[in-house]
């Protein structure tokens, strides 16, 4: 019974820490940020950040953030994201970490236009 209750526990932790949303954390076009306050980065996978980059955008995958953590400034943080699972992970291991991260963006590659400026892309919120 005791060994049912604890995987019970760690299931809902394990969910929890992914699938749970963070909550207070605004969805913000990256067209309506002040660049110069906030530090961007991009947590999504090596294959789509570099297929399709952003100029000024820090690239630090999810798996490499604890290794890069000396690379992120201590300056107010948005996310750059694929999916709600990146946001959830990446935001709770930064704030775990001391950070403040105020905002994310999410960017579906299937929706994004081609546009080779930061502020005329496609911003799926």
């Amino acid at each position: 019974m005791i060994f049912l209750i604890l995987a019970a526990i760690l299931i809902a932790f394990i969910l929890y820490k992914r699938y749970f949303p963070v909550i207070c954390l605004p969805c913000i076009q990256l067209k309506d940020l002040d660049l110069d306050r906030i530090a961007l980065i991009d947590v999504r996978d090596y294959n789509e950040s570099y297929k399709e980059p952003i100029n000024g955008v820090i690239n630090i995958p999810i798996s490499y953030l604890k290794r890069n953590l000396k690379d992120i400034s201590n300056n107010d943080l948005h996310l750059i994201v694929t999916s709600r699972l990146e946001k959830n992970i990446g935001t709770r291991f930064l704030r775990k970490q001391g950070f403040r991260v105020v905002g994310y963006t999410n960017i579906n590659h299937h929706k994004l236009y081609l546009n080779e400026t930061l502020l005329n892309r496609k911003i799926n919120c």
